[in-house]
């Protein structure tokens, strides 16, 4: 009898995976060691499953080469996945800023569409089953499970996942085994994590949500720089503009970065508009700074300044209001790391994507081995670029396992 295919983690890339390569005509086995499928999904989006962005861009991956990302979405990209979500039951709106959601606004009704495909499929599923190793005798690949049971498959794809939420599965467990293989395994570090801070002169801050610039400093040296929503909590700020800055923090473990927000990014010339025109009347500063700011933020602005709470516009000079703007556009915060694994969505490190054919997911190291997903060394923004990646490798990754 055939060998089937086999594809070891059931999560967006796996499940993926196992479906394009039924359309082949081979035969497919696919392990997982939760009780059911799609287990990681089920969290993604805060539970809405956010799919993938109709603005879908390569160059805002991190990964060793931008190229490779191009060619791989070239082949399979947004409106592919669109396409495919929607044969198997899956139908999907867009907000206005691009992040595709289903219609359901559930995650759960997008796992059981996958888990549905997958058994109309008639894909082995092999689940609450661990793989605790492989190993390749250059003929076809063995992989010992935690039953003890070894397994044998000509064609391997893995799809095993990060170390981002443990809790559902995913600890990084083989890439000792992909080292073993010939692959080159980067430390896996924490991504689109929340960051923390020193927060001491933030604490009435706590709970305050708001759309900010956020530039990430070493020194002098800008590394990067992000726009979106965040909050502000005890421990640091999370929010997808300081945590598409995060896998950035965890690259530099020890090293002294410095945070600065921007809350006015969008509504500077609005302000200065508005004070000006105030300039000469007695109207206290923070009756006017509240006219585009949360209500909390004034008085934390008005006393890291140095201004009483009850400054009036026109008692102050030039050279204050100057340095309100300054304090304004690039409030700063010490960084002192990123939250755990068990709090951020994906991890980095992993397999380089150069070690990989990005026409095929094949691995240049070993024969008939695909890496996909969260294995590689890939990292995407929020906003549905991760899982596009999921999908999109499990799809290049199935289609042509057989060629």
């Amino acid at each position: 009898m055939e060998t089937p295919i086999t594809i070891i983690g059931a999560g967006p890339a796996g499940m993926t995976a196992a479906l394009f390569a039924t359309h082949t005509g081979a035969k497919v086995r696919l392990i997982d060691g939760n009780e059911r499928v799609g287990r990681k999904l089920l969290v993604t989006g805060s539970g809405r499953a956010n799919l993938t962005n109709q603005h879908m861009d390569a160059n805002l991956f991190a990964c060793a080469d931008p190229a490779w990302m191009k060619t791989l979405l070239g082949q399979f990209g947004h409106a592919e996945l669109i396409a495919f979500l929607e044969s198997i039951g899956v139908l999907t709106y867009s907000t206005p800023d691009g992040w595709c959601y289903p219609v359901s606004e559930s995650a759960q009704t997008v796992v059981e569409a996958f888990d549905n495909a997958l058994r109309l499929a008639g894909i082995e599923l092999v689940l609450n089953t661990k793989v605790t190793a492989i190993r390749s005798d250059k003929q076809s690949y063995s992989l010992t499970l935690d039953s003890g049971v070894v397994l044998n498959s000509e064609r391997l794809i893995v799809a095993a996942g990060g170390k981002a939420y443990p809790t559902l599965g995913s600890r990084g467990e083989l890439f000792g085994s992909l080292k073993a293989l010939g692959h080159t395994v980067l430390p896996l570090t924490p991504a689109l994590a929340p960051v923390t801070c020193d927060m001491t002169p933030y604490k009435k801050m706590l709970g305050v949500r708001l759309d900010a610039r956020a530039s990430l400093y070493e020194g002098t040296t800008l590394l990067a720089e992000t726009t979106g929503n965040l909050i502000f909590n005890e421990w640091g700020l999370n929010g997808p503009a300081v945590m598409d800055l995060s896998h950035h923090i965890s690259a530099r473990s020890g090293a002294k970065l410095e945070l600065r927000l921007n809350p006015l990014f969008a509504s500077e010339l609005t302000l200065r508009t508005l004070i000006a025109r105030q300039r000469s009347t007695p109207t206290p500063l923070r009756i006017l700074l509240g006219a585009v700011l949360p209500p909390k933020l004034p008085p934390v602005l008005l006393a890291k300044a140095g201004f009483s709470m009850d400054v009036k516009i026109n008692e102050l000079n030039d050279a204050q209001i100057g340095k309100l703007f300054r304090l304004l556009t690039a409030l700063p915060f010490k960084v002192t790391g990123v939250r755990g694994f068990e709090y951020c969505q994906v991890s980095a490190g992993g397999v380089p994507v150069s070690e990989v054919d990005p026409l095929n997911m094949r691995s240049r190291t070993a024969p008939n081995l695909a890496l996909v997903g969260e294995t590689l060394d890939v990292v995407g923004p929020c906003g549905g670029y991760n899982l596009q990646f999921a999908f999109s490798s499990g799809a290049v990754a199935g289609t042509k396992i057989n060629n």
